[in-house]
C-alpha cells in the first residue's frame, strides 16, 4: 500500500485519486474549496485544503501527483498557477515521488510529422512556453506526462460550439491528438509505480480535425462543423509507443470514435 497525495483533483486528478483508493492505497487529494472537503471524504479520499498560490504545509506521503488544471473562472494568469504553482508546490512537497501532469504543448511541430519523447521542445504559443517552463522545475528524478487532449464524459470537446454553430479554431486537415481520461488516469498510476522520465500520454491514433468534429457532430445531432484556421499552428502526431512498452498502457479506447461514442452514451445515461 502506498500514500499519495493528488494536488488538484479534478476532471483528471479525481479519477486518478478514486483508482488508486480502490487498488487499496491511502490516498489525500487537494482542494481550494470548503464545499468540496464532504465531498472527497464521501470518496474515502483524505481532503487537504490548500492552495498552489498560497501554499501552507502538505501531509508526508510515498508520492505526489501534480495534476493542476487552469480554472479560468478564477481570472488569475496561466503562468502563475503553472509555474509559480508549482514552484509552491515543489517547496511544500514531504514525498520522495513526483509525477508531473504536463502537456504535448510543449511540442511545437507544425509539419505533421510524429513526435515522441526525444523531440525538441519549441513550442509556438504562449501557452505551451508556459508549461515547458514548469517542467524545467523538476529535477531528472520526476515523472513527467505530457497529455494529449483529454476528453471524456462531461468533456466533449467542442459539442458547445458545435451545437452553437459556431467555427471550430483550427485547420481542418490539421492533426489533433487525444486521450479518453479512463485511459489518461491508468497512465497516471502505471506511471506511479513504474514510471522513469517522461511520456507522451496519447492514444496512439491522430485524427484529422475535420473527421473528429464531423464525428462528434453527428454523435450529438449538429450541424456539419466549419473551422475557422490559425496561421502557422502546431500540427503533430504523438508517438505514444514508449507509455505502452515501458508503463504497460494499452487504450481501451483506442480511438476518437470508440472514445467519443462511449463518452456520449455515459452523458446520455447521467441525463
Amino acid at each position: 500500500m502506498k500514500s499519495v497525495l493528488v494536488v488538484g483533483c479534478g476532471y483528471l486528478g479525481l479519477r486518478v485519486a478514486t483508482l488508486l483508493h480502490a487498488r487499496g492505497d491511502r490516498v489525500f487529494a487537494t482542494t481550494r474549496k470548503q464545499q468540496r472537503l464532504v465531498e472527497l471524504r464521501r470518496l474515502n479520499i483524505e481532503p487537504v485544503l490548500f492552495d498552489v498560490l498560497t501554499p501552507t504545509t502538505l501531509p508526508q506521503t510515498d508520492v505526489v501527483v501534480h495534476a493542476v488544471g487552469l480554472d479560468r473562472s478564477a481570472g488569475v494568469p496561466m503562468r502563475t498557477v503553472y509555474v509559480d504553482g508549482l514552484r509552491n508546490v515543489l517547496a511544500c512537497r514531504n514525498a520522495p515521488r513526483f509525477v508531473h501532469v504536463s502537456s504535448t504543448s510543449v511540442y511545437g511541430q507544425s509539419d505533421g510529422e510524429w513526435i515522441d519523447e526525444q523531440a525538441p521542445t519549441e513550442p509556438r504559443d504562449e501557452s505551451g512556453r508556459i508549461v515547458r517552463e514548469a517542467e524545467t522545475l523538476l529535477t531528472t528524478d520526476a515523472v513527467v506526462l505530457r497529455f494529449a487532449g483529454i476528453y471524456g464524459p462531461g468533456r466533449l470537446i467542442g459539442a458547445v460550439g458545435l451545437r452553437a454553430g459556431k467555427p471550430i479554431a483550427g485547420d481542418p486537415n490539421g492533426w489533433l491528438n487525444l486521450i479518453h481520461v479512463a485511459d489518461g488516469a491508468n497512465a497516471v498510476v502505471a506511471a506511479i509505480d513504474r514510471g522513469q522520465g517522461v511520456y507522451n500520454v496519447a492514444d496512439g491514433s491522430p485524427v484529422l480535425r475535420c473527421d473528429f468534429y464531423s464525428y462528434l457532430a453527428e454523435l450529438i445531432g449538429a450541424g456539419f462543423p466549419t473551422f475557422s484556421p490559425i496561421g502557422d499552428a502546431p500540427n503533430r502526431r504523438i508517438n505514444a509507443r514508449r507509455m505502452g512498452e515501458d508503463l504497460g498502457i494499452i487504450p481501451c479506447f483506442a480511438d476518437y470514435r470508440a472514445g467519443l461514442l462511449a463518452a456520449y452514451h455515459e452523458e446520455y445515461e447521467r441525463s
